[in-house]
């Protein structure tokens, strides 16, 4: 549904600004920006509008899971140098 109305609004106002006159611009007129601002503005408005009127989505929440706590244990784990050798081990926790 929105994007069948963004696509709408989107379409309305390249066709509206593809059926506007081409006229040369003009420096002592701030007529055309004005009804630019203003037609942006209604134009925002109202696909504001129709995006914020429509319905939330509907969200169902996941029955209770039991999640087992994870089993741990400490074991011996090897000690690298910067050359990759061994040098020793120290004992590491790890868990599933």
């Amino acid at each position: 549904m929105r994007r069948t109305i963004a696509t709408l609004s989107a379409a309305l106002a390249l066709g509206a600004v593809a059926l506007a006159p081409i006229a040369p611009a003009r420096a002592d007129s701030a007529g055309p920006a004005i009804a630019a601002g203003i037609g942006g503005f209604a134009l925002g408005a109202i696909t504001g509008g129709a995006l914020a009127s429509s319905a939330p989505p509907v969200v169902y929440a996941p029955g209770p899971v039991y999640v087992a706590p994870p089993v741990c244990w400490v074991e011996r784990r090897p000690v690298f140098d910067e050359y990759g050798e061994v040098i020793g081990s120290r004992p590491r926790r790890v868990c599933e």
